[in-house]
């Protein structure tokens, strides 16, 4: 099985970073991002088994 690069978690941060950015909340932003990142690689991992 191939191993998962991560690129998912990189995208859900940096979208997160910037709704941190526009509403000036780094920290929230940050969890938001880190949170959509893991949610969307298991999402692709648990999509790519079926």
């Amino acid at each position: 099985m191939k191993k998962d690069d991560g690129s998912s978690l990189a995208i859900g941060l940096s979208l997160g970073l910037i709704f941190g950015l526009l509403f000036d909340n780094l920290a929230l932003g940050m969890a938001l991002g880190v949170a959509l990142g893991a949610s969307g690689a298991f999402a692709i991992k648990k999509k790519k088994t079926k």
